[in-house]
């Protein structure tokens, strides 16, 4: 079963699919439901608000603002009283809008979300870190090989099978929830840059050699 908690806002971006800019503008300008968002410990959201949140972006192109957000505000009082149950359990429940000659259903993106959390803690239970390994740097279980080395690899460009090669303990899976990890968790500061992966090499660790002054 899936719970129900409260999400750090990228990792809200990863669950919705959208972007963390899409995140804040709908706390920003009140499109999401102030219940659905804490500011304590910094921003934290809702997993079923995700659903609402993902909806919101991806009817956009068939209903007007005004459709969605009345959708979203006849979703909150229900989603409120079940906030603490599993998500499955709300797919049981009826969640199609009838207005008029307008007809919604929410279910889908709830599955959605369903889909997306299943991976992100997925990703989570992937990833491990010991002061003993690389000096505390996150890194996939079981190896040496630092999750944010792998997703920078593919936000390089880098094609999995490459990959593949220069981390053999890796598989595809893995690849894929390294990059989840790393948009749910983002570094602070500018990425550091990622070296072409030459066949059959394996990276074990960043070093940098500190520049010679020159002479006086």
């Amino acid at each position: 079963m899936i719970s129900n908690e409260m999400l750090k806002t990228a990792e809200a971006a990863v669950v919705a699919r959208v972007t963390l800019r899409d995140i804040n503008r709908v706390i920003d300008e009140g499109i999401l439901p102030a219940t659905f968002s804490s500011a304590e410990n910094g921003r934290r959201i809702w997993v079923t608000a995700c659903s609402l949140i993902s909806f919101y972006y991806e009817s956009a192109g068939r209903l007007t603002s005004e459709e969605r957000i009345n959708a979203i505000r006849w979703a909150e009082p229900r989603l409120s009283e079940w906030k603490t149950l599993a998500l499955e359990s709300l797919i049981a429940k009826d969640w199609t809008l009838h207005h008029d000659f307008l007809t919604i259903d929410l279910a889908p993106f709830f599955r959605k979300t369903i889909e997306s959390l299943a991976d992100l803690e997925a990703a989570r239970d992937m990833v491990t870190s010991s002061s003993d390994i690389l000096g505390g740097a996150p890194v996939v279980r079981g190896t040496r090989i630092p999750v944010y080395d792998v997703a920078a690899s593919l936000a390089a460009g880098h094609s999995v099978e490459e990959i593949l090669e220069a981390f053999p303990a890796l598989d595809e899976r893995r690849i894929a929830l390294a990059k989840v990890y790393a948009e749910a968790n983002p570094l602070r500061g500018r990425p550091k840059p990622v070296p072409e992966l030459p066949a059959g090499a394996r990276i074990v660790r960043d070093r940098r050699v500190a520049r010679r002054r020159a002479p006086e």
